[in-house]
């Protein structure tokens, strides 16, 4: 027995014995909750492109807030609304599709953040920093504020969750339904920007993304409801968090991409596991099951 002990040690000793360690997992479990709620609407929705250019929209605020020394939440915040308002304006009063805006402020943003840094006296560690997280370096703080943006979130997904899901459908079903599409997608994009802006110093700008999409995307395998899809999203991140964190500590990886990494090979294979059902003709998306019953 005494044997059985030592050799399941490694799994859990690294958190017992190492108080940073302890942090990140409760840190990164916090994060990969928020993204599962906000994640499950950008895959059923189909907003993982606006996600990402929202992550890396942040950039340019994080860059002046780091060189100020104003809290990189503050910075985060600041560009992910610039960034939506930069969308909604150009695609209102320029003839271009929204992809195309989304893709210009994209790329315009993250190379004005990359200029900015490029001022700091520490350019490489603070663009590091920001691209990748800093997950070993939390704080009681940080875990105050990843509970704070859990609570919006979740009070947002809860309240909004019927026109979120009709429009995850069709725009035209919310509509008739008498949901404002324009508010509530809004509203969406609004919470979409919460996870990224609560998670970006733990896994970066950078990888924030994967958290956001794979454990929803693996969800979205295994579910027929959007409830349970969402559930299942929570159970993946939060594992991934724990088997990236124990990894990067036997094997000296760097913790967010191990995390993010191990996110998206839970993924793939839970694809191939799946790929029978699928082949049966079960492959509908919860939100689509949902409306058929």
């Amino acid at each position: 027995m005494i044997s059985q002990f030592a050799l399941l040690e490694p799994l859990w000793e690294p958190f017992s014995s190492n108080e940073f360690l302890r942090n990140a997992l409760m840190a990164s479990s916090l994060v990969a909750i928020i993204c599962a709620i906000a994640g499950t609407y950008v895959v059923l929705r189909g907003l993982s492109f606006i996600g990402d250019a929202l992550a890396h929209g942040v950039i340019p605020g994080i860059a002046i807030a780091l060189l100020f020394g104003v809290p990189g939440v503050v910075g985060a915040a600041i560009g992910a609304v610039v960034m939506m308002g930069g969308v909604s304006t150009i695609t209102a009063r320029v003839r271009l599709s929204s992809d195309t805006a989304i893709g210009l402020l994209f790329v315009g943003m993250l190379a004005l953040g990359v200029i900015i840094t490029s001022r700091s006296t520490s350019f490489v560690g603070d663009i590091t920093r920001i691209l990748f997280g800093e997950l070993l370096g939390v704080t009681a703080a940080d875990l105050g504020w990843q509970l704070l943006v859990l609570v919006v979130v979740a009070g947002i997904a809860i309240v909004a969750h019927r026109p979120f899901v009709l429009m995850s459908l069709d725009d035209g079903l919310a509509r008739t339904s008498g949901f404002s599409v324009k508010f509530f997608h809004g509203l969406m994009l609004v919470m979409v920007a919460m996870a990224i802006v609560g998670s970006f110093q733990l896994v970066g700008t950078l990888l924030v993304l994967g958290m956001l999409i794979a454990p929803a995307a693996t969800g979205a395998l295994l579910a027929r409801r959007v409830s349970t899809m969402m559930l299942s999203a929570m159970v993946f991140g939060v594992v991934s968090s724990y088997l990236g964190l124990l990894a990067s500590y036997h094997f000296d990886l760097a913790a967010g991409a191990s995390i993010v990494f191990t996110a998206v090979y839970l993924f793939g294979f839970v694809a191939v596991l799946t790929i029978p059902r699928r082949l049966r003709g079960h492959g509908e998306l919860p939100h689509q099951h949902e409306h058929a019953h």
